[in-house]
Formats: structure tokens, C-alpha cells, sequence
């Protein structure tokens, strides 16, 4: 059994050359870099551009793995897959001896190999990160708005304050080398930033709606806190749930039970019909849209509130938000008139 030198196995090297091929049972490459899969839209940690590294750990030989990894650790490997091939790298990490150097060696094997390219970031806190999905969640970090962040991050408050005083950020490698950032952070932060694109393009669709005097407006990324402070000519709220006792934003009268998946959906519906009262909308965006968010309140509970306001005598504004009380999805629905 072969064990690379201390040399091979530090990180500066993990793109370097590797050792010459001495059996033919390896990964075969990817014929084609450029052709990208899609974006990632389940709660995975191994990314389909990434699915490579599981490829790899799978099929290569001892012989191969030993070339990447000690020969004790592919042992263990080994004798996992015989029961069973690695599905995650939860799944992997599971293996005794298998950590995060471990699965560092793994990823460079596999890139080596042709399992993977460039179209693969890497893995980061255990997160096996696509280039498509980096930036999705680059362009979340920089411009997600602090309350949001929090709701998040529930867990790692010290990690989305580092986010907004260190933002703006390049790569998902450095989101996920900001203290406070850990494995969980950055998944919720990928999940938050690619999870509900459908959603998201069928928000943008009926945004885009020519409803001047009579309409709905929807959000998918928001501040709820800045929207319940703005100053308006008329306000009030009709109620809050999901908070915790004194915690209702601005006094307000507190539902004693959250909301559920059906409450969001159905809120969702009805402003979307009204919105597509004219059935100007595509019918695959609308039914993507709303599979999507069925996916991601089924379950679920959440916090948040219906109000009203004005900006004039001659206007209203009926509004309502949902932040799951895990995750931080969240979801604002406005329907609107004026004279």
C-alpha cells in the first residue's frame, strides 16, 4: 500500500501533479467543462456539477484512492462501499478517519481524475459549492439586508455580523472562512440564496403585471422590520404571529399560534389570482412557481404579520409576510389600489 508524502499532502499542492496512472479503473472525465448543470434547488450537499467527488470515492480502485489518500482511511472507504455506494458527503463523512482534510484529498482526486472541473468550486464546510451556486450566493451575502440575514442565521449572530461589516465578498470561500461561519451557516446561506428560484422568477412575472390603479406586488428577499417602521399616512397592523411573547414588532397584537404552510399558501393564492385576474401570466412560470412553494412551506411554520397603509387619502395597501422560524424563507404578498 502506497501513502503520499507529507510534501503531497499539504493543500498548496492539492492542483499539482499528481501520480502516474497505473490502472485503468478511474472515473471517467467529463467530456465537456462548459456544459453546465442547473442550478441547485434541493437541499443538498453535494452539488450536480459537483456529483463527481461521490463518482469518484465510488468507483476509483484501492489502488487509485491510495494515491490521494492514507492507505488506513481507504481502507475504511472501501469497506463501506461494498455495503452500500456514498450518497452525500454526509454520507462519506460518516466513514471513520474521514474529515475535512480527508475529503479535501478526495476533491483534489476527483478534479485530478476528470470527475470533476472547474465548474466545481469545491468543497467548503462540507458543502461541495458550484460555480453556478457561488454565485447565487455571492450576490445574496452582498445584498441581503441585515434582518433578513439574522433570520437566516438564527443560530450564528456573531457570523452575520461579520457578513455585513466584511461584505462586500468575491467567493464562496471566503463566506465560508468568515468566523461565525460554520457548516450549517453556509448551507442555510446556499439554500437561502438558491431554493426558491421558481418562486422567484414567477414574483418577477407578476411584478412586471400593468396593474397601475388595481394590483399586487410580491417579495421574495426583504427587510419585514424597515417595512413595518417606514413612516406611511395611514398604518396599522392587524396582527402578528409566530414571535415570541414581547417580542412583536412594534406592540402589535400577537396571534397565539404561528402560521403553517397552508395559511402562507393560501395567502399566496389568492394575491396571485388577483394579480392574474387577466390571465396574462405564463402557465409554466405560475405552475413551477407555485410547486416551488409548496416544497418549501410544506411543514413548515412561521412568523410574521398582516397590516395595512397609506401613503395618501386616495390609496391602500393590504400587506402581508411570512419568515419560516428556521430556515428564514420568507415570503411578502401587497395587494394594492388607488383612484
Amino acid at each position: 500500500m502506497r501513502r503520499l508524502g507529507s510534501a503531497l499532502l499539504s493543500m498548496s499542492l492539492f492542483v499539482g501533479c499528481a501520480p502516474a496512472e497505473t490502472e485503468s479503473q478511474s472515473p471517467a472525465p467529463v467530456e465537456n467543462e462548459q456544459q453546465q448543470a442547473p442550478l441547485t434547488i434541493a437541499d443538498v450537499d453535494v452539488t450536480p456539477e459537483c456529483a463527481g467527488i461521490l463518482t469518484f470515492v465510488n468507483n476509483a480502485t484501492f489502488a487509485k484512492l491510495d494515491e490521494y489518500l492514507p492507505s488506513n482511511v481507504v481502507s475504511n472507504i472501501v469497506a463501506r462501499r461494498a455495503t452500500s455506494h456514498f450518497v452525500s458527503l454526509a454520507d462519506l463523512s460518516s466513514v471513520p478517519l474521514v474529515g475535512e482534510a480527508r475529503l479535501a484529498q478526495i476533491e483534489s482526486g476527483a478534479r485530478y481524475e476528470g470527475a470533476i472541473t472547474s465548474t466545481c468550486v469545491g468543497i467548503i464546510d462540507q458543502l461541495a459549492v458550484s460555480t453556478d451556486d457561488q454565485a447565487e450566493l455571492v450576490s445574496l451575502v452582498n445584498s441581503i439586508s441585515d434582518t433578513e440575514l439574522h433570520d437566516v442565521l438564527p443560530y450564528a449572530w456573531n457570523g452575520a455580523v461579520n457578513l455585513l461589516t466584511q461584505r462586500p465578498f468575491t467567493s464562496a470561500h471566503a463566506i465560508g472562512g468568515t468566523p461565525g461561519i460554520g457548516a450549517v451557516s453556509l448551507r442555510n446561506l446556499r439554500n437561502a440564496a438558491t431554493l426558491s428560484k421558481p418562486l422567484e422568477a414567477l414574483i418577477g412575472a407578476v411584478n412586471a403585471l400593468p396593474h397601475p390603479d388595481h394590483g399586487a406586488k410580491m417579495a421574495r428577499h426583504f427587510n419585514w422590520y424597515e417595512v413595518l417602521g417606514d413612516r406611511y399616512y395611514h398604518f396599522g397592523i392587524d396582527e402578528c404571529f409566530g414571535f415570541e411573547p414581547g417580542e412583536a414588532p412594534f406592540d402589535a397584537p400577537l396571534r397565539a399560534t404561528p402560521a403553517d404552510g397552508d395559511e402562507v399558501r393560501n395567502n399566496f393564492a389568492g394575491v396571485l389570482n388577483f394579480a392574474n385576474r387577466n390571465n396574462q401570466l405564463n402557465p409554466t412560470v405560475v405552475t413551477n412557481g407555485v410547486n416551488n412553494l409548496n416544497t418549501l412551506t410544506d411543514g413548515r411554520t412561521f412568523k410574521g404579520c398582516y397590516f395595512g397603509y397609506a401613503n395618501d387619502p386616495w390609496s391602500g395597501n393590504n400587506v402581508a409576510f411570512f419568515v419560516d422560524t428556521v430556515s428564514g424563507f420568507s415570503l411578502m404578498t401587497r395587494t394594492y389600489w388607488s383612484e
